[in-house]
């Protein structure tokens, strides 16, 4: 009932354009992002009091436009930006871009689609946006660091540093090395330089981690006890997922996470192939989870080796250990969920307590399945509101 307001965000204008459930086009404007072009914005759709802002890309280029829209009491969707660009080829044949275009798009999403997730005002959330993008900006430095560190140092010293280098281990290095001429001299002097760069990352990597842990830690979830997760890993499941119930099961879970195998068999000739979509910040995460269970005694392991044993290359059987560890998170959020909510507040198939497959279990699902069709909104539970 009422109508959908489908916008085009950009960085200083949005444009709007205003749909009824009978997809009939009943405005259509350009505003300003400014105070005067919000409130301009506001003042014009008051017009239809029952209404719902379809807005595009809300963890992106719509977050500054959508919180203050949230803020202000008003109802708004997110639109993927994925989700928009096919319906703009699918209502007009062709893939050309304009603000006009966009917004009407966006519109018919928000229209025709349900179960688009709610953007909500959910301060802790938020600050845990703030310090993952922090830490994230801190991580880049230092690598970018130890990379201007290693080129210094291999022209100092024949055959260059090993690859695993700690700024303390660089500064006994250079204490070592006494040239002669006026470039060895400067080579020292700016290796040194950045040395004493990489210790203040290093000090600022720690308290960026430690401030992490400890509004990880007031969420009360269980990601932190999974081995190969850190506070960063945590925290970026936390901001992107934010809320684990609009996964109907482990299933459409992986599905988002890039690591459920798309199916491609034709005929009777059954295959599957690596995919290519999904999240790639959480599969990154979900990579490294498995890389760190690869290097220790963990259930990870013991699964990877039982892959292999089964004639999986090592590449196929990374990509099951993927699947596997990313059913592991999908239950940890849910059972947090539950610990919060209450246990009937999911009523998911995948919604009971216990290990799973990384876990000491081996008579789970197998990982080899894709997902057979999109997800149901009907069964996506929405997260209340939280101020």
């Amino acid at each position: 009932m009422g109508v959908v307001i489908g916008m085009d965000p950009h960085k200083r204008t949005v444009t709007i354009e205003v749909m009824d459930a009978d997809e009939q086009i009943l405005g259509h404007r350009q505003f300003t992002t400014d105070v005067d072009g919000f409130d301009q914005m506001l003042a014009y759709t008051q017009t239809w009091p029952e209404r719902v802002w379809a807005v595009e890309g809300c963890a992106g280029i719509g977050r500054h436009v959508a919180e203050r829209l949230v803020l202000r009491g008003e109802r708004v969707v997110d639109v993927p930006a994925k989700l928009s660009a096919r319906m703009r080829m699918f209502a007009t044949g062709q893939g050309r871009k304009t603000d006009d275009t966009d917004a009407h798009s966006i519109a018919l999403v928000g229209v025709r689609i349900t179960g688009l997730h709610q953007v909500v005002s959910d301060e802790q959330l938020e600050v845990l946006r703030l310090l993952v993008d922090r830490r994230r900006r801190i991580g880049d430095e230092h690598v970018t660091k130890v990379c201007q560190l290693h080129r210094i140092l291999l022209e100092l010293i024949p055959g260059g540093a090993k690859k695993d280098l700690s700024a303390a281990q660089a500064r006994r290095l250079l204490a070592g090395i006494r040239p002669r001429d006026v470039v060895g001299k400067t080579r020292k002097r700016v290796a040194m330089e950045l040395v004493e760069d990489l210790e203040r990352v290093y000090a600022r990597k720690k308290a960026a981690n430690k401030e992490l842990i400890s509004l990880i830690r007031e969420t009360r979830t269980g990601l932190l006890d999974l081995h190969g997760i850190g506070p960063s890993g945590a925290a970026k499941l936390l901001v992107e997922v934010a809320d684990i119930t609009r996964f109907p099961d482990k299933g459409h879970f992986a599905s988002w996470t890039g690591t459920a195998p798309v199916d491609v068999s034709s005929g009777d000739h059954p295959h599957h192939r690596l995919s290519r979509g999904g999240n790639r910040e959480i599969n990154r995460v979900l990579h490294m989870m498995a890389v760190v269970q690869l290097r220790n005694p963990t259930e990870g392991r013991a699964y990877y080796d039982r892959k292999k044993a089964e004639g999986k290359s090592p590449n196929e059987a990374m990509r099951a250990l993927k699947r596997r560890l990313s059913d592991v998170i999908y239950r940890t959020m849910l059972n947090d969920y539950v610990a919060i909510h209450g246990a009937g507040s999911g009523g998911h198939r995948d919604a009971h307590t216990g290990s799973d497959a990384a876990g000491s279990q081996s008579h789970t699902s197998t990982s080899k399945k894709s997902l057979p069709e999109p997800a149901d909104p009907d069964l996506t539970t929405p997260l209340p509101i939280a101020s």
